[in-house]
C-alpha cells in the first residue's frame, strides 16, 4: 500500500531481465541480496518484462538493479523507475542511456582528457567494406557490439582475410571497430567517485572474451595490479575522470589498456557490472580493504539518504 514513506525502506534485489545476460544478472542478484540482507530488509524480484514489476512501491522500498544489458541498463528501467516515483541505487537515466553506447562514451571521455583508441561506429545495414577500413584503421583490430556487453560479440581481427571473415558475420545491429591496444588489460571500481583498487585481468587465451570471463580456471587476476604507486594512481585518475565525465553517480566499473608506454587507454565504463563476490567490481574493492557486504552497503547508501530526504520533506 503506498503512503507516506517508512523509515526504513526494504531494499528490492531487481535481479533476472531479458537480455541475453539474464543468467549472469541471476547470479549477481542472489549474491547482492544475500549481502543486503545482513545488513537491510532485503527482497529478490526476478525481472521478466521490460517494465517496472508490479508491486513496487515508492514509499517503502528502494531499488538495488543488478539487472545487465538491454531495457535494463541502457537507461529504460532508471527511467521507469524514475517515472513511478520509486529510488534507486547506481547511475541515473542520462549516465545509463550515454555509457550503453561506447561510442558516445568514448567522445565524452577523450574530451575529458582520457586517452581513447581511434575507431569507426556502423550500423549492419551500412557496414564498411573491408578494404575501406582497413584503409582508415590500420593494423590490429577489434570488432563488437556498440551497445551490448564487451565480451559479447567479440571479434580479434588480425589481417584482411580476418577483417572480411568477421564483417560476414555482422547481420544486425550497432558495431564499433578499433584499433587494438596492446598491452595489460585494467578495471577499475569507483565508489562515490572515487577510484578504489586496479584489477589487472589476464587471461590465458590472451582475449577477455565471453568465455575467458565466465569459465573458472581461464583468466588470471591480480588484485591489485603490481602497477606501482604512481602508475596506480595515474590509472585511478582517469578512472574517476571517466566516472564524472559520463555523469555519473553512486557506483561504476571502469576498464582500460595499458598501452605500451603505460599510457592507460579507456575501454568503457558499465555502469551495472557484474556482482558476484569474485567479479571485477568487488575485486577491486577488496584491494581498497572493503569486503562484499560492505561494498553492497555502501553501493546501496546515497539511494537510502535519497530516500531519506524525500520522506522528510513529506513529514507534517
Amino acid at each position: 500500500m503506498e503512503g507516506r514513506p517508512v523509515s526504513t525502506p526494504v531494499i528490492a534485489v531487481l535481479l533476472g531481465g531479458t537480455s541475453s545476460e539474464r543468467e549472469i544478472s541471476l547470479g549477481s542478484g542472489r549474491a547482492c541480496a544475500l549481502a543486503l540482507a545482513r545488513s537491510f530488509p532485503t527482497c529478490e524480484i526476478d525481472v521478466t518484462a521490460d517494465a517496472v514489476p508490479a508491486g513496487l512501491d515508492p514509499a517503502r522500498q528502494v531499488v538495488f538493479s543488478t539487472l545487465h544489458g538491454g531495457f535494463g541498463e541502457n537507461g529504460g528501467m532508471q527511467r521507469a523507475l524514475e517515472a513511478a516515483g520509486i529510488e534507486y541505487a547506481g547511475c541515473g537515466v542520462a549516465a545509463s542511456a550515454l555509457t550503453i553506447d561506447k561510442t558516445q562514451t568514448k567522445a565524452a571521455v577523450a574530451a575529458a582528457g582520457v586517452q581513447v583508441s581511434p575507431g569507426l561506429a556502423f550500423t549492419a545495414e551500412r557496414k564498411p567494406a573491408a578494404a575501406a577500413l582497413a584503409a582508415q584503421l590500420p593494423g590490429p583490430l577489434v570488432l563488437k557490439p556498440n551497445d551490448q556487453g564487451s565480451s559479447v560479440g567479440l571479434y580479434m581481427i588480425d589481417g584482411s582475410a580476418a577483417l572480411e571473415a568477421a564483417l560476414r558475420e555482422v547481420q544486425a545491429g550497432n558495431w564499433l571497430v578499433e584499433q587494438r591496444i596492446t598491452g595489460r588489460e585494467l578495471s577499475v571500481g569507483v565508489l562515490h567517485g572515487r577510484a578504489m583498487g586496479v584489477v589487472e585481468i589476464r587471461p590465458k587465451s590472451g582475449v577477455y572474451d565471453y568465455s575467458s570471463k565466465y569459465t573458472k580456471g581461464l583468466t588470471e587476476y591480480l588484485a591489485p595490479a603490481p602497477l606501482g604507486d604512481a602508475l596506480t594512481r595515474t590509472v585511478q585518475q582517469a578512472a574517476e575522470t571517466a566516472f564524472a565525465a559520463c555523469g555519473c553517480r553512486d557506483y561504476a566499473r571502469v576498464d582500460f589498456m595499458l598501452g605500451l608506454e603505460n599510457i592507460p587507454f579507456f575501454l568503457e565504463i558499465n555502469p551495472l557490472p557484474g556482482m558476484k563476490e569474485t567479479s571485477l567490481l568487488p575485486m577491486s574493492a577488496c584491494c581498497a580493504g572493503m569486503d562484499f557486504t560492505a561494498l553492497v552497503r555502501e553501493m546501496v547508501g546515497p539511494a537510502l539518504q535519497r530516500f531519506q530526504t524525500v520522506a522528510a520533506l513529506l513529514r507534517p
